[in-house]
């Protein structure tokens, strides 16, 4: 089975409500791209990547120039042992793993396809039945956040992701962490996310102001040496997203001592396969993870579900439906969450498939 035409579809999502995160970072409307391989046994493959501005080294208009850079190296290519093709990208256009995750996750979609097995089942095998989900929350007023909070709580979701920083107030900061806290009661996970946008001075005056509640703190700073100076200076624990990346990256943070958790997101690390070995690091080296994607719609959830369901029992801190948090859905028949938690979709490979409507006009053809 070889890959015998590369197509790609641009679609606008917009969030249900505008994102405000820290240094007046704003999501509103954001492009996804979705990928379809052709083979000649005739089965189809699908990926999908959504860079969202002002957050990490990738945008959305960068994706089309990759594949179509990366197309004829991609024509031919075998989806059987992903790892193999992925390197042979990765030596023939250095870096841009955003734009390579959009391929990889294609392959893996294939992989899985032609062999009639579900991704968890090639990504180390089904060791849960759903995965419990984190509802992330706008940084706004602090009283509204807790009714947002206090609202999923009642659908059934026990961790929250606060995001901080977006009026550059560290009491006000406080304030949000503490009121979540108190609308979400004693046990369920709350942390606070800068996205990297506090100063270590802002950090840690924040953290040692919640030192007394059950509160963790999500990458405060910029650089992994000023999140484990906040990390020691709070006695907080600390989840890290932006900077993990690669498997030097977090072997990095984990000598620093502020990597109790990790997001690994799949636009970061360049799909399944990189990302699966790095599942593989932060379980010797004790961290919990949440499985996701930078954001998205049907298809980049589905990977990631597939991926948070074959992560070993221990090691998986939660995942996240980006789908429930944009219009329009692109899969009508992709799995929401229940009660706080979601699985994965059933049938070989990703087992979603997107609505051709809702894709619309290709932007790229590669034949």
């Amino acid at each position: 089975m070889k890959v015998t035409k590369i197509t790609l579809w641009s679609v606008d999502l917009t969030s249900h409500e505008t994102y405000h995160m820290a240094e007046s970072k704003t999501c509103a409307t954001v492009k996804t791209h979705v990928l379809c391989f052709e083979t000649d046994t005739g089965l189809k493959g699908w990926g999908e990547v959504c860079p969202i501005p002002h957050y990490l080294p990738a945008y959305a208009d960068g994706v089309p120039a990759a594949v179509a850079e990366m197309g004829p190296e991609i024509l031919g290519i075998s989806p059987f042992g992903v790892d193999a093709p992925m390197r042979k990208l990765d030596g023939f256009l250095p870096g841009h793993a955003y734009a390579k995750s959009i391929v990889d996750i294609a392959l893996w979609d294939l992989f899985g396809q032609a062999t009639g097995l579900p991704l968890y089942a090639l990504l180390g095998g089904r060791t849960r039945k759903d995965m419990p989900l984190y509802h992330s929350i706008t940084c706004i007023a602090p009283d509204e956040m807790a009714r947002i909070a206090a609202t999923a709580y009642q659908s059934g979701i026990r961790q929250f992701q606060v995001k901080l920083g977006a009026d550059g107030d560290w009491e006000a900061d406080a304030e949000r962490l503490l009121k979540v806290r108190e609308a979400v009661g004693p046990g369920p996970i709350v942390y606070g996310d800068w996205n990297c946008g506090a100063s270590r001075l802002h950090a840690t005056r924040t953290g040692r102001a919640v030192a007394h509640l059950d509160v963790m703190l999500e990458q405060p700073c910029k650089t992994l040496e000023d999140c484990a100076a906040v990390r020691q200076a709070t006695g907080l624990p600390m989840k890290i997203d932006e900077n993990a990346y690669d498997l030097a990256s977090l072997l990095r943070a984990h000598a620093l001592g502020c990597m109790d958790a990790v997001a690994l997101k799949l636009s970061k690390f360049g799909g399944l396969s990189a990302m699966r070995r790095a599942r593989d690091l932060c379980l010797q080296l004790g961290t919990e993870t949440c499985a996701e994607c930078t954001w998205g719609s049907d298809i980049v959830t589905a990977a990631s579900l597939h991926f948070a369901a074959s992560t070993p029992h221990g090691a998986l801190l939660n995942t996240c439906d980006l789908s429930s948090y944009v219009a329009p859905r692109i899969c009508p028949d992709a799995p929401v969450r229940t009660n706080g938690r979601i699985a994965p979709p059933e049938g070989p490979g990703l087992g979603v498939v997107p609505d051709m409507d809702v894709l619309g006009s290709p932007i790229l053809e590669v034949v």
